[in-house]
C-alpha cells in the first residue's frame, strides 16, 4: 500500500460549480423518447404518457438540465411538426437515424416533462436544413408572451405563459459528414451568427451555445473552433465540446480517457483565449460540454438499420441500447473529475443519453426500469456537488496510456461551506495497489469522517440486468472511529470512491 499525502485549502479554489454541469440529454433515437420517458400505454405512465419509473430514476440521477430534440435528429427537425394537437401533427422519415418519427412527444410533452422533473430544458434549434429565420419563428412561438401570430398560436394550443427557453444549442455538430446540411466552419458561423442576433432580438435573456468541432478527433479540430470563435465570439456565451470513449481492447488505456478530456479541454480554453484576444473582448468564453459517455462506437452503429432493408424507417427501433460494465463506470468517474477540476471553464455538461440510448438509465417497454452501471457515479457526484471544487495535488505514480501518461489515481475535490463537509471523489486506476489518503487540512478543526461510498466489484465486466439489477452498486465502507485521524482512509484498486468529511473551519 502507497500512503498519498496532500493538504486541502478552502482558499485555494478553482471555482464555484455551476449546477448545469450535471445535465443529460434526450434525442429524437431509438428508444430514448418512446418507450423511454413517454409511453402512455404502461402501467406506470402518469396523465401526460410518461413514465413515473424513470421520472423517479431521473429525479434520483440529479439531473439539472435537459438537452432537446438533437443531436443529429435536429439538422433535419422542423419545429412546426411537433407543436398542436397530436392528431394533426405529421409523421416524418428522420434523415439521421433511418426511423418513422410520430411527433406524438413534441415541444409541450417536453417542456412539461421537464417540469414534472425539475430539469430546466436546453433547446437545439436546426441549422442543417433550417433557416436563421425559422429558428426565429420557433423562439418567437416558444417564448413570445402573445400578440403575434405565432405566440399566439402557442397560447391556442393551450399554453397561455410563455415556455421561457433560456438555453439554446445553435445546431449540432455541423463539420460531421454525416450531419444533415454538413457545412464548413465559416459558412456555419455565417449562418450562426445571424441566427444569434434574431434570437437575441427575440428574448435578450437567452444564452446561446455554438457548435464546436465534433470531436477532437475530428480533422477539423481545432481550427474549426477557431474560426467559429473568432466569428461569434461578440454573440454567444459558449462553445461546445463533444466527445465519446470506448474499450478498444486496453484497459489501461480505457481507463486513461480523463486524460484525453483533460486536453480536450485545455486546447478549447487556449483557442477560446487566443479568439478572445483576437477580438479584444472582456468577455470570458465558457465551455458547455454537451455531449460526452461511455459509447461502443465500433462497427457504425447508426449504420444498423440500413443494412437490412426491413428495418429501414420503422418507429422508435431499439438503437445505441449499450449494455454498461463496471469498468465503465470506473471510466465515467475518471471522466467527472475533469469536468470538475475544469469547472472554472466548464459550466455547463450534458451527458449523452440520459433513457436507453447510451444512457445510464434503461427500460423495457411496458415492464421496469432500472440503473446501469454508469447511473452511479454520476449520482455520487451529481448529488453532493453544489459547492466550489478546491486544487489538490495528489503524489500519485503514472501509467502509461495512447493518450500519453496517465495518473494512477484521478481525483477532484469539492467543499461545501454552509454544510461544512469536503468531499473527495477518486478513482484508482491501479490493477493491484491501494493507496492510503493523508489528508492535511490545517485550516480546519474537529475534521471527522462522515461516509466513504464505493463502488467496487470483482469483475471489471459485470453489469447491471433486470435479473440481478444491483450486481454493482455503491456500498458504504463501515469504519470503526468518526475522527479522521484514527482510520485509514484507502482506495483500494480498481474502485471508484466518495469520502465525505464533516469539518469546521479552526
Amino acid at each position: 500500500m502507497t500512503t498519498l499525502s496532500f493538504t486541502l485549502d478552502p482558499q485555494n479554489v478553482i471555482s464555484a460549480i455551476d449546477p448545469r454541469l450535471f445535465g443529460s440529454f434526450i434525442e429524437h433515437l431509438g428508444r430514448a423518447v418512446y418507450t423511454g420517458v413517454y409511453e402512455p400505454e404502461h402501467p406506470l405512465a402518469d396523465e401526460d404518457g410518461f413514465r413515473q419509473d424513470v421520472i423517479d430514476l431521473v429525479k434520483g440521477l440529479h439531473v439539472t438540465t435537459v438537452r432537446y430534440p438533437g443531436g443529429n435528429y435536429v439538422s433535419g427537425f422542423n419545429w412546426r411538426d411537433s407543436i398542436g394537437p397530436k392528431e394533426e401533427r405529421p409523421v416524418r422519415l428522420d434523415y439521421a437515424w433511418i426511423s418513422k418519427e410520430t411527433n406524438q412527444f413534441g415541444i409541450e410533452e417536453f417542456a412539461r416533462w421537464c417540469e414534472k422533473t425539475g430539469v430546466e430544458p436546453m433547446i437545439a434549434v436546426n441549422l442543417g436544413t433550417g433557416t436563421p429565420q425559422e429558428a426565429g419563428y420557433f423562439a418567437e412561438y416558444c417564448n413570445h408572451p402573445g400578440g403575434t401570430t405565432l405566440s399566439d398560436l402557442r397560447i391556442q394550443h393551450g399554453r397561455r405563459e410563455p415556455y421561457n427557453f433560456r438555453l439554446w444549442c445553435l445546431g449540432n455538430e455541423m463539420d460531421g459528414p454525416w450531419q444533415t446540411g454538413q457545412m464548413n466552419a465559416r459558412e456555419y458561423a455565417h449562418k450562426a451568427r445571424e441566427t444569434a442576433k434574431i434570437l437575441r432580438c427575440i428574448d435578450p435573456k437567452a444564452q446561446l451555445v455554438a457548435c464546436g468541432s465534433s470531436s477532437s478527433a475530428m480533422t477539423t479540430f481545432p481550427e474549426w473552433d477557431r474560426v467559429v470563435l473568432e466569428e461569434l465570439y461578440d454573440y454567444v456565451d459558449f462553445i461546445s465540446c463533444h466527445q465519446y470513449y470506448e474499450n478498444e481492447g486496453s484497459e489501461t488505456d480505457f481507463l486513461a480517457s480523463f486524460v484525453n478530456m483533460d486536453n480536450f479541454i485545455e486546447t478549447i480554453v487556449s483557442t477560446a483565449n487566443y479568439a478572445k484576444a483576437v477580438r479584444r473582448s472582456n468577455k470570458e468564453m465558457m465551455i458547455s460540454f454537451d455531449e460526452w459517455n461511455v459509447w461502443y462506437l465500433r462497427g457504425d452503429p447508426w449504420d444498423a438499420p440500413m443494412k437490412d432493408p426491413a428495418n429501414r424507417f420503422r418507429e422508435a427501433p431499439p438503437l445505441l441500447e449499450d449494455r454498461y460494465s463496471f469498468l465503465d463506470a470506473l471510466v465515467m468517474g475518471g471522466l467527472l473529475c475533469s469536468l470538475l477540476n475544469h469547472a472554472d471553464r466548464v459550466k455547463m455538461a450534458s451527458l449523452a443519453q440520459l433513457v436507453n440510448v447510451i444512457a445510464p438509465i434503461f427500460t423495457e417497454p411496458g415492464k421496469g426500469a432500472l440503473c446501469q452501471t454508469l447511473y452511479w457515479p454520476f449520482e455520487m457526484v451529481a448529488s453532493v456537488s453544489d459547492g466550489v471544487v478546491l486544487r489538490h495535488q495528489l503524489p500519485v505514480p503514472t501509467f502509461s496510456s495512447k493518450y500519453g501518461d496517465a495518473r494512477s489515481v484521478q481525483s477532484s475535490v469539492v467543499y461545501n461551506d454552509a454544510r461544512g463537509e469536503i468531499y473527495i471523489f477518486a478513482v484508482n486506476c491501479d490493477f493491484t495497489t491501494a493507496f492510503e489518503l493523508d489528508i492535511n487540512l490545517p485550516a480546519f478543526s474537529d475534521c471527522r469522517l462522515k461516509e466513504h461510498k464505493v463502488l467496487r466489484s470483482d469483475d471489471l465486466y459485470a453489469k447491471n440486468t433486470f435479473d440481478d439489477p444491483n450486481r454493482v452498486h455503491p456500498e458504504i465502507i463501515d469504519y470503526p472511529h468518526g475522527s479522521l485521524r484514527e482510520n485509514t482512509l484507502m482506495l483500494s484498486p480498481l474502485t471508484w470512491n466518495r469520502i465525505t468529511l464533516s469539518v469546521a473551519r479552526a
